[in-house]
């Protein structure tokens, strides 16, 4: 048979961040709307010929986005709020001002989306939403890739998943009865496409992973039947990834929908459930074998053996990847400066792209050369290379005892912390402040040998003095060192750990212009000698105040990082716990009473079924208390979360055992201390007031609301004040009027 080759989506940032560059650009008001859509063309047009080039036969369209694919549906179904609508922009600038905020506009909530590291915007709906179908979009995309001289299949994300991930703006308002509504839409879009010539459109269900109703599970099976029952539309091919989409897959097989997409590397026992469906022969199954999400080459051999089993079940066979390449960098083969043995093991899109191909070409080709290419020994597993193990970090993590994990009681440590001197509603920030050009060109001239270490820690200690002093003129109560000398919150700690590598061109985007470089993890934790605590003594000498010292926590390296797959990951976190655990140590000899162990992760980590969650949240918040369980009452232990829905990790932020917790609580108005509260937390909490992922400078009376609606939840002296998240990504022109409002507001609310 004729095996079809495809993937599911693919990186659109650009190999070299092309469209970040061109998007902050607009931004700033140095080029224009036909320059940015132009780079925009170029992107796309070069994406689709790279894939067909490389063989795959259909191609995803529509996955280009210039922020993020849950705002480009909410464009597409015309349901802007009509407080962007107000603005009377073009429709690019309300586009970006629903990302952004503009001016007294608050923007769109932003949140993770599913277990990942990317972050999407949260669609607002109401009882009185009417969809107004806009398929500029989909329709031109169609057309540009013909014009390029490629088929695409649009890919759209589905109604059950646009329903259920968005907010209501009605208080008992559940958004998934507007589906009746929304399908007229998708009717519609559907028709068009057809017209257009569209012979495949996919619909991204990922929700469909997680436990869902039997009223969910009701709609899911309306919404396809009636979407199946058009006459005049292309074939449907229902995707879900992330994992085993459960009680949700019969019903999708029951219904006249031609394809279903499975993710067979989360869920590699969906083989045999797929067998036994009474309607699989009828259908096209899209056989998702080659990891989207992490960066080690395919075992080719077993991914060939799991196609094999299927071959005689289904209708027709797709090799696939597990979910969107948009989680990978581009391109294993620009990364020259990685150990070689490390980089043979690794597959970025670009190569996961051959994978798929040539297992492809394994399936329906009589050719003994392409099975001699599914198998190289110089690829194999990372615990037969020699690179992995270390004994003696293994013997410590054996040597890990329950009482590791403890700290004193929080009452005695309250008591022992009152001689920092802090008042009621101590302000202070998260971690970083902006990351400006004379930084960044500071650490491209250090990697290049332009100056040498003396001249560079000379720079960095300027703006560490700098910094401090700003802090003091603002009236901040707890400062920081503004982490001048990091790159990245995660990337820092991975250059200076053993057992990482990290690499100059493996950019993944995180939401809107934003891109990471996520380290890869592949071999036992150790740290060779203190990360920061040159920096954080340095800022402590310049100050009375008190100086926080700052660190990652273990789960959020995890996060956002790429794991070794050849061991457990909770013997893995707690190597990463060890390595920061004598930071900790090293940052209090050194005198620094306050230690901030940031986890924004530890929400995306939470496994999509709640039967998997338990498990979990021992062993991630384990490792937290791992790290920090060796400091004394007298050091104050603060951890940040940012960007996530708390209420399903409550337990989880109580049982880290912080003494304080910074949260993101600004675009959901302080939403999350109702949770708080209910739970019990006694703790201290910080509830950003400030959000620095808009370019928005919030009014003082704006704070003072805030910490108003704050103080009336959570009492003042286990108050805090704070931004949402780091600064790096903000201007001081942005920053310094806007903290200068969040210090006036505390004072206020404090007399």
């Amino acid at each position: 048979m004729n095996t079809i080759k495809t993937v599911l989506g693919y990186p659109r940032i650009g190999p070299d961040r092309e469209l970040k560059k061109a998007v902050e650009k607009y931004w700033s008001g140095d080029s224009d709307a036909a320059e940015l859509e132009a780079t925009a063309h170029r992107l796309r047009a070069d994406t689709w010929r790279d894939l067909a080039g490389r063989g795959l036969d259909v191609l995803p369209g529509n996955t280009f986005s210039y922020y993020d694919q849950m705002l480009d549906h909410v464009q597409l179904f015309g349901i802007i709020p009509e407080r962007f609508r107000a603005l009377d922009r073009s429709g690019l600038d309300t586009y970006f001002a629903m990302a952004r905020g503009h001016a007294e506009v608050a923007p769109l909530e932003l949140t993770k989306w599913f277990d990942t590291n990317y972050h999407y915007l949260v669609p607002e709906l109401a009882e009185n939403t009417v969809f107004r179908l806009n398929p500029a979009k989909p329709l031109e995309d169609l057309a540009a890739a013909r014009e390029a001289g490629v088929e695409t299949r649009p890919v759209l994300i589905g109604p059950l998943t646009f329903l259920l991930l968005s907010k209501s703006t009605t208080p008992g308002f559940e958004p998934l009865s507007l589906l009746d509504r929304l399908l007229d839409a998708y009717a519609e879009l559907l028709g068009r496409l057809d017209a257009a010539g569209a012979d495949w459109v996919q619909l991204d269900e990922p929700v469909l992973v997680q436990d869902r109703t039997p009223a969910e599970l009701d709609a899911l099976r309306r919404a396809y039947d009636r979407l199946a029952k058009l006459t005049e539309r292309p074939r449907l091919l229902v995707a879900t990834y992330f994992g085993d989409p459960g009680a949700a897959l019969p019903v999708l097989a029951s219904t006249a929908v031609e394809g279903l997409a499975v993710d067979l590397v989360s869920t590699p026992g969906l083989v045999d459930q797929l067998a036994v469906l009474p309607s699989i022969q009828r259908k096209t199954v899209f056989a998702g074998v080659v990891d989207g999400r992490n960066v080690w080459r395919t075992p080719l051999g077993e991914a060939l053996s799991t196609c094999v089993k299927l071959l005689g079940s289904v209708g027709r066979l797709a090799v696939s990847t597990s979910c969107s390449l948009l989680h990978l960098p581009y391109d294993v083969d620009a990364e020259d400066e990685l150990d070689p043995q490390v980089r043979a093991r690794l597959a970025f899109a670009r190569q996961k792209v051959d994978e798929v191909v040539l297992l492809g070409r394994a399936l329906s080709e009589d050719e003994p050369r392409v099975l001699v290419n599914l198998d190289n020994p110089s690829r194999g597993p990372l615990n037969d290379s020699g690179l992995a193990r270390e004994q003696a970090v293994r013997d410590r993590v054996a040597a890990i005892r329950p009482e590791d994990r403890q700290r004193a009681p929080y009452d005695e440590r309250r008591t022992a912390q009152e001689s920092i001197g802090l008042p009621d509603l101590a302000t202070t920030t998260i971690g970083s402040f902006p990351q400006t050009a004379d930084l960044r060109r500071t650490r491209t001239e250090l990697r290049s040998g332009r100056i040498d270490q003396a001249t560079y820690d000379e720079r960095m200690r300027a703006e560490i003095a700098r910094v401090i002093s700003l802090q003091e003129e603002l009236g901040l109560d707890v400062l920081v060192h503004g982490e001048p000398e990091r790159n990245d919150m995660v990337q820092y700690f991975a250059e200076q750990l053993d057992g990482f590598a990290t690499t100059r061109h493996g950019w993944v985007q995180s939401y809107g212009s934003r891109c990471v470089r996520p380290p890869i993890l592949y071999g036992d934790v150790s740290r060779p000698e203190p990360m920061t605590v040159r920096w954080a003594s340095y800022a402590q000498s310049l100050t009375e105040r008190p100086v926080k010292g700052m660190l990652t926590g273990p789960v959020t390296i995890l996060a956002w990082s790429f794991v070794r797959d050849d061991q457990p990951v909770a013997v893995t976190v707690d190597q990463v716990a060890l390595a920061l655990r004598d930071e900790v140590a090293d940052l209090a000899s050194a005198g620094i009473r306050i230690v901030q162990v940031d986890e924004p992760a530890l929400r995306e980590l939470l496994p999509l079924r709640s039967a998997e969650q338990r498990a979990y949240l021992d062993w991630s918040v384990g490792a937290f208390r791992l790290a920090t369980g060796g400091a004394s009452a007298e050091i104050q232990i603060h951890t940040h979360l940012c960007y996530s829905e708390f209420g399903a990790v409550i337990a989880g932020i109580d049982g880290l055992d912080a003494d304080v917790t910074t949260i993101e609580a600004a675009r959901s108005r302080m939403e999350i201390l109702g949770d708080l509260a209910a739970c019990g937390f006694r703790r201290g909490v910080g509830p950003g007031v400030y959000d620095i992922h808009s370019p928005r400078v919030p009014s003082q009376d704006e704070l003072t609301d805030l910490i108003a609606r704050a103080v009336a939840a959570v009492p003042a002296d286990r108050l805090w004040i704070n931004p949402d998240c780091g600064l790096k990504t903000r201007g001081y022109d942005e920053v310094i009027p806007a903290l200068r409002h969040l210090v006036q507001a505390a004072r206020t609310a404090r007399s």
